[in-house]
């Protein structure tokens, strides 16, 4: 198909959210920047939440996946209904109660400055890489299929890509992405139902007759009862849930979103409507990868598993409205998990690391920080896209899934410190707790797997490899970020005394 009209589509798009950031952030000011003025629409933030959640990252990989792994993903979203239903009744309450701008203020009121700001700093950490990953993984597919065929640099793509999105989140903040997301996820999951339609129909079946193809190749098969595989089921169950819980409830971008809703009850409906879609969705996407997969066996298409989605998508056997489709739905899917994760960094940065709404000034000084902060991490992810490029190895993202585990065990060691128990914390030991306990969950991860590990860092790093697994075959999988939060718990616990003054938190 045609990258330039490929990239008319593009830059359509890109339009279309611009006219809808300009009318949405008229009159904005840092209250609707940071938690749209509390007065979001449930409805709205519930249907956002997918798209932020299934990023491109899920939109290409989630159907790879289906030829190595079948349907075993769908034990991870088994898992996140568990861990969402914990965010609704318990999480939610707790922000609402506390009436947080950030959920990491939490941490400072219930343990002290040092507690606030490893919360946010591990927060920061995994959302810069993470996001920027994410980001690296859909400019990549754009560059092959469109921009370098147009011969515009890598460089200029990622340049401009983050400017639009600059342009269309500074002003307006959370009030804007709201109803930006809901385009966006409106835009993915049209895409991603119209190409199961297409590629079904070109299979000369339908819906049912494709599951039972897929059932004789046994990609249908989703819990994996093997105790020593990553993929065993109650790994994949307990660890989605432990994702969930840290990677939503105790997150400030996903979190942002929920705060800025006028009720707890209609916060909470947003959360379980979110989930009962999020599950039927991640089913679409195992459903499309099986279907990928069944084509390019019949049509001998060998291509690594996440470029199968775009290669068959945007192949001469289609139309160009498959084509089209595939790449509206593919930068709608990136484009809720980068916007979010720049405006949630500069809110977060602003208020847990500056103390924004701590100190004097005027609004329009606040404002003027407030925007700095913000280009300086569009700065950083243009940067970090680039490293990511340096590199040249897709594969980099699973580093950054697992990588998202360790990260986020301290948050929910100390969330979870916090919730259990009384006790309060030596301040000044928090942060050693905060990174030994990661790096020792590292170290587990990396006898467990060393297999995994040579091969995405020994063998490009050119290192010596590490020790034959010593679990006897058990692989640590989804259950690190499990790990990591009670290797923080338990560490908190050494440095905690039993509190003497009374607290309502």
């Amino acid at each position: 198909m045609s990258p330039i009209v490929l990239f008319s589509f593009v830059i359509g798009y890109f339009v279309l959210l611009l006219t809808v950031a300009y009318f949405t952030s008229r009159g904005s000011n840092n209250e609707a920047f940071f938690i749209g003025n509390r007065n979001s629409n449930w409805v709205l933030v519930a249907f956002g939440m997918i798209g932020t959640s299934l990023s491109g990252v899920t939109f290409v990989s989630v159907p790879g996946s289906v030829g190595s792994s079948n349907f075993f993903y769908y034990q991870i979203v088994l898992g996140y209904l568990i861990g969402y239903m914990v965010i609704a009744f318990v999480l939610i309450p707790l922000y609402y109660k506390m009436n947080l701008t950030s959920i990491y203020t939490y941490l400072e009121k219930r343990f002290g400055i040092n507690a606030h700001r490893a919360g946010a700093f591990f927060f920061i950490l995994s959302r810069v890489v993470g996001a920027t990953a994410r980001l690296y993984l859909v400019i990549s597919i754009l560059d092959i299929f469109i921009f370098r065929q147009l011969h515009i640099p890598f460089i200029i793509t990622t340049l401009v890509i983050l400017l639009l999105i600059l342009l269309y989140t500074f002003e307006g903040g959370v009030k804007t992405i709201i109803y930006t997301d809901t385009l966006q996820t409106t835009g993915m999951l049209l895409g991603l139902v119209v190409c199961i339609i297409v590629i079904v129909k070109a299979m000369g079946t339908d819906f049912s007759g494709a599951l039972s193809l897929m059932n004789e190749k046994g990609y249908t098969k989703i819990f994996n009862t093997d105790v020593k595989a990553g993929s065993y089921f109650l790994k994949h169950i307990i660890g989605g849930m432990f994702i969930a819980i840290a990677m939503t409830g105790l997150d400030q971008e996903m979190m942002q979103k929920n705060i800025s809703v006028k009720t707890i009850k209609d916060s909470q409906k947003n959360i379980m409507t979110f989930t009962a879609v999020l599950m039927v969705v991640n089913f679409l996407f195992l459903f499309l990868g099986g279907i990928l997969y069944l084509y390019a066996s019949t049509n001998n298409i060998t291509v690594p598993p996440d470029d199968l989605f775009p290669t068959i998508a945007l192949s001469d056997a289609f139309s160009g409205t498959i084509g089209i489709l595939f790449i509206i739905a593919l930068i709608s899917a990136l484009f809720p998990s980068v916007d979010g994760a720049i405006t949630s960094l500069t809110s977060c940065f602003c208020i847990d690391i500056l103390g924004i709404n701590k100190k004097d000034g005027t609004e329009k000084e606040k404002k003027r920080t407030r925007l700095k902060v913000h280009f300086t991490f569009a700065l950083v992810f243009f940067i970090m896209v680039l490293l990511f490029k340096a590199i040249n190895d897709k594969l980099i993202i699973d580093f950054i899934l697992k990588f998202a585990g360790i990260t986020y065990g301290p948050l929910l060691g100390l969330f979870s410190f916090g919730i259990l128990t009384k006790r309060s914390l030596n301040d000044k030991l928090i942060w050693t707790v905060c990174i030994i306990a990661p790096m020792l969950a590292l170290g587990l991860d990396m006898l467990s797997n060393p297999a995994w590990y040579e091969a995405k860092l020994h063998v490009k790093l050119g290192l010596q490899p590490i020790s034959e697994n010593i679990f006897h075959g058990y692989k640590i999988g989804n259950e690190l970020i499990l790990i990591n939060g009670i290797f923080t718990f338990v560490g908190l616990l050494l440095i905690s005394r039993k509190e003497n003054k009374k607290t309502d938190i």
